[in-house]
C-alpha cells in the first residue's frame, strides 16, 4: 500500500489477534537504516566483529523471536541482503555478523512496501525466490481517496486516541465530516491522523 495506509496498524492488528500476542512486536522501517549496518541489525553481530562492535547486538530477528517482525519498506533491502533474508525465512535460523553457528529463531514476518513487488521482481529490483517466500498472504491496502466511507470511522478512532482521558470528545460536525470526505489525502491515514 502506498505510504500512510496503516500498514504498520494492520500488522499490530494481526499480530494482536494472533497467538504469537504475548511475545514481542517489533517494526522496523528497512528504509531508514543505514545500508552497512543493516545486516547486523536485522541478524545480531558478535563483539570485536567490526569497527565499533565493543558488546554484542542482538538483531531484530532475535528480538523478536516468539512474536512478529514487521519488515516496512522491505523493497528498499539491498539484493545481496535480501539473499540472507531468505535463507533466515526458510531456514528458521540467523547467523549474527562475526558468527560461526546459526541460531533458530521463531519469527512471524511481515513484510510491507509501499512499491509493488511482483513488478520491482520483473525489473531485477528485488529476488523473485524472497518474493514467493513472502507473498504467503498477500494483502493490498487501497489508499483513502478510494475507501472514503473509512474516513469517518478512522477520525472517531484518531480522536479517541488524542482526547485526554475523562475529556468530552468533540467529534465533527456532519459539515466537517463532508470536508473529510472530499478531500483527496495523498497522505492517506497519516495526513488525516
Amino acid at each position: 500500500g502506498e505510504t500512510g495506509t496503516g500498514k504498520e496498524g494492520v500488522a499490530r492488528y494481526i499480530h494482536t489477534v494472533s497467538p504469537r500476542a504475548k511475545g514481542p512486536f517489533t517494526a522496523v522501517n528497512c528504509a531508514a537504516l543505514p545500508e552497512t549496518m543493516l545486516e547486523a541489525i536485522l541478524f545480531g553481530h558478535r563483539k570485536g566483529s567490526f569497527t565499533g562492535a565493543s558488546h554484542e547486538g542482538e538483531g531484530l530477528f532475535r528480538a523478536a523471536d516468539g512474536g512478529t517482525l514487521l519488515l516496512d519498506e522491505i523493497a528498499e533491502i539491498p539484493l545481496p541482503l535480501q539473499a540472507k533474508l531468505l535463507r533466515a525465512l526458510q531456514e528458521k535460523e540467523v547467523l549474527p555478523v562475526g558468527a560461526v553457528k546459526p541460531e533458530a529463531v521463531d519469527v512471524r514476518v511481515i513484510a510491507c512496501a509501499n512499491r509493488d513487488l511482483a513488478q520491482e521482481v520483473a525489473q531485477g529490483r528485488f529476488r523473485a525466490d524472497l518474493y514467493w517466500r513472502l507473498n504467503v498472504v498477500p494483502l493490498e491496502l487501497a489508499p483513502l481517496r478510494a475507501r472514503r466511507l473509512d474516513i469517518r470511522a478512522i477520525a472517531a478512532a484518531l480522536l479517541l486516541r488524542h482526547s485526554p482521558a475523562g475529556a468530552p470528545l468533540p467529534f465533527p460536525t456532519v459539515e466537517a465530516l463532508h470536508r473529510l470526505m472530499a478531500h483527496s489525502w495523498p497522505g492517506n491515514c497519516r495526513e488525516l491522523e
